[in-house]
């Protein structure tokens, strides 16, 4: 296989791909500071009754959601095995029928939003939504899903690569347009070296793994149970993303379904509480079911649940999260433009 020196930059927008995981944060200022009154400290989630919500004059009589369960995407599952959507709304006086939509691919999922094929993405990558909003999509975060900087790793076969100067002149493999590819950039910065110091070639997870383990690059950004697999196979951890990005992923929807549905979604949202709070208080249940969805030991899904905060609130650390997605995306040119994510929040 012939790697690539660099990678160009219409490969980074063709590239861009959530598989469950795009995400924030380099070390790097927000170049768009925000003043909110959200705590600083995410609070435990907790279901919320906030009495019915009167649906039976609704006119939606069907939901349709982006389902993905990889790498590790607990909440999704554990809705889908217990049917709380289909039950929450029904509590509230409405008979709503939920389809899925298996999309694992961001930009594709922002594509099925923009197209109505979609109504809400329940789970979508930090880059993913800001290069949706950067090409003109109605997209807006309802609310976040998940942050799991230390679910994406960088290994390497190599034992003496053990700083980011090391890694200097060597051919490092994974999906562009991600928080893998913004940990790696961040790491990088900590010795003053660029993406142009090394050679960086685009692959998706599962290719960078393989190429590891054929020996034909000299290390992979991998994530979730690949990484997890890598970590038990014996490779050498260069990084993990503590520090370097924030891994955010959100719930997104178009502002118009927004603005027409708005006690749906409140409904939804109570729904998305009482998810958490059936993981909170069930956890030996939930992480047989997570092991079977996912055909994982559940020693494994222990390990890497403990790197995962499903806390659904906005918090500050999340509006800062997704202005360092948006500076990161701009300063790699995989955006023309700078764009203030606080813009992007229903508020």
């Amino acid at each position: 296989m012939k790697l690539a020196k660099k990678v160009l930059t219409s490969a980074l927008v063709m590239g861009v791909m959530m598989t469950s995981m795009v995400g924030c944060a380099s070390n790097s200022n927000s170049s768009a500071g925000s003043n909110h009154t959200t705590t600083t400290e995410p609070t435990p989630t907790e279901a919320v009754d906030t009495g019915a919500i009167d649906l039976s004059q609704s006119t939606l009589d069907e939901l349709t959601i982006t389902h993905v369960t990889s790498p590790l995407n607990v909440p999704s599952i554990i809705q889908k095995n217990q049917n709380v959507f289909v039950d929450e709304f029904s509590k509230n006086g409405k008979t709503i029928e939920v389809k899925y939509a298996e999309i694992t691919s961001g930009a594709d999922q922002t594509q099925a939003l923009a197209s109505g094929d979609v109504d809400i993405l329940y789970a979508v990558g930090g880059t993913s939504v800001v290069l949706a909003a950067a090409n003109g999509a109605d997209i807006k975060i309802l609310n976040m899903y998940s942050r799991s900087p230390e679910a994406f790793c960088l290994y390497s076969g190599d034992e003496t690569i053990k700083s980011a100067e090391d890694l200097r002149g060597k051919t490092v493999a994974g999906p562009v347009g991600t928080n893998l590819h913004q940990l790696l950039v961040a790491y990088l910065k900590e010795a003053n070296m660029t993406i142009d110091d090394i050679n960086y070639v685009n692959m998706s997870i599962p290719d960078a793994k393989a190429a590891l383990d054929g020996g034909s690059i000299d290390a992979a950004l991998v994530a979730g149970p690949t990484a997890y697999k890598s970590k038990q196979q014996g490779y050498n951890l260069v990084t993990d993303g503590k520090g370097l990005t924030d891994a955010v992923i959100a719930v997104a929807v178009r502002e118009d379904f927004y603005n027409e549905y708005k006690e749906e979604l409140e409904v939804f949202m109570n729904a998305q509480a009482s998810i958490i709070e059936y993981i909170n208080t069930n956890h030996e249940e939930t992480m047989e079911i997570v092991a079977t969805e996912l055909d994982l030991d559940k020693a494994a899904v222990e390990e890497m649940f403990a790197q995962y905060d499903f806390n659904i609130e906005v918090t500050e650390e999340d509006y800062k999260a997704f202005q360092n997605v948006a500076d990161f995306m701009y300063e790699t040119e995989m955006i023309e433009q700078p764009i203030n994510t606080d813009e992007l929040f229903i508020k």
